[in-house]
């Protein structure tokens, strides 16, 4: 389905505390014009409070700071701007180790990561940190941008030092292609405009690059996924509601449901209460089919021949969340779309990284902000395609039965997959 609007990408930004993250995404905002006057003009009399000569960028985006001394928790902050080319979302994620959990949050949906690394420092151990989630969450495309250019006097040698060590680390995570480019966020060298200073680069200032980014596939091109969130009931007549998450539905179209197996056609689709005969993902609808079938919420209807796969038994990679611990032998409940069960944990491995210290010996468990991987048994089957296809219908949530606290975010990963 074709649109006839600009299109919207969505990226994260991570980076090690001082990096200049802060200073970058206010040099982005600032000299793509997308900051009002009355922000600009705010930022600039803080700034000569503090002495300053030139305005600190960096306050744009540092709202939250009182948060941070008071020692509140920092979530993910969302800002949106835009050039004529696209619309930007932005998730500006927090730097310290110990938010590894935002970061996961803010990067769920990012179609694009931009991992900051400091010239004068290299590589460092929260550099790698950033690529594994970007990693695990299978980001389509991500930019280390090489900052503070200025301050090692523009030298190619550095820069290159440094892609040539990230790339190492990139190939072993299994990030995709990754795209250089060395900046100044405090100078503007290669934010918004492509820097003099470093005319050894050949490659797109960053936000170039952000304009003409191909932005992921369509989720209307996918194979069709309709988890049922209400049934509606009209006397004899039940319609089926929920967002389509992926593919298309038509009119005719044989479907199954999951898990019974059940098939039928599909008779008829609403869309804001108009009836249409194809709604494309991420519509939100309303399906009828030819037959009675026993269909409830958390079922999903699927059209086509690829399939998910049925299991009780969940292989995924993971990131804990929540403070108490995720030890094997745990019962939880987890939240697959619109399905909820009940499960237990049979295995778990800490084997990524994570904000604390080596597990001790014998250790099974996951910390908050701990990357490992999974083993579940459900008490039902679920209809789950692996996280890499699907970041929708890949993905999942463990929630405390006895609390309703959400305890960990899982990736599916299918090829380990034995139902």
């Amino acid at each position: 389905m074709s649109s006839t609007t600009i299109d919207t990408l969505r990226f994260a930004t991570a980076g090690s505390v001082d990096d200049g993250k802060s200073t970058l995404v206010g040099r982005l905002l600032h000299d793509s014009k997308s900051v009002l006057t009355d922000q600009l003009e705010a930022v600039e009399t803080a700034s000569r409070n503090r002495g300053k000569d030139a305005p600190d960028l960096a306050l744009l985006t540092d709202g939250l700071r009182a948060e941070r001394e008071q020692g509140i928790t920092i979530d993910v902050a969302y800002r949106y701007f835009a050039t004529p080319r696209r619309r930007f979302i932005l998730a500006d994620t927090p730097g310290h180790v110990q938010y590894t959990r935002n970061m996961v949050t803010g990067a769920s949906t990012a179609e694009l990561a931009i991992i900051l690394v400091d010239a004068r420092n290299g590589i460092v151990e929260q550099t790698r940190r950033h690529a594994a989630v970007a990693a695990l969450l299978r980001v389509p495309h991500v930019v280390l941008a090489v900052n503070k250019m200025d301050l090692v006097g523009y030298r190619e040698a550095v820069f290159d030092t440094i892609v040539d060590a990230f790339a190492e680390h990139a190939a072993e995570s299994g990030l995709p292609r990754v795209t250089p480019i060395p900046v100044s966020a405090l100078a503007g060298d290669n934010v918004v405009e492509r820097s003099a200073h470093m005319d050894w680069y050949g490659g797109p200032a960053l936000l170039e690059f952000l304009e003409n980014v191909p932005v992921g596939t369509d989720p209307a091109d996918a194979p069709a996924r309709f988890p049922v969130q209400y049934v509606i009931r009209h006397g004899d007549d039940r319609r089926y509601a929920g967002q389509l998450v992926s593919g298309s539905l038509r009119v005719g179209d044989r479907v199954t449901v999951h898990p019974s197996g059940q098939t039928s056609e599909i008779t008829g689709i609403d869309v804001l209460g108009t009836e249409v005969e194809v709604a494309y993902a991420p519509q939100s609808v309303a399906v009828r089919l030819a037959d009675q079938r026993d269909v409830s919420r958390g079922d999903m209807i699927t059209a086509g021949l690829e399939v998910p796969t049925l299991t009780q038994e969940v292989r995924a990679s993971v990131c804990h969340l929540a403070d108490r611990p995720l030890r094997a032998g745990d019962r939880v409940l987890l939240k697959h779309t619109t399905r909820t069960v009940k499960a237990i944990v049979k295995d778990l491995d800490s084997g990524g990284p994570s904000a604390r210290a080596k597990p001790s010996a014998g250790e099974s468990a996951l910390m908050v902000n701990d990357l490992g991987r999974v083993v579940l048994r459900t008490a039902e089957p679920l209809a789950l395609d692996d996280y890499g296809a699907s970041r929708r219908t890949g993905a999942f949530l463990l929630i405390d039965p006895a609390d309703g606290a959400t305890l960990t975010a899982g990736m599916v990963t299918l090829g380990d997959v034995n139902p």
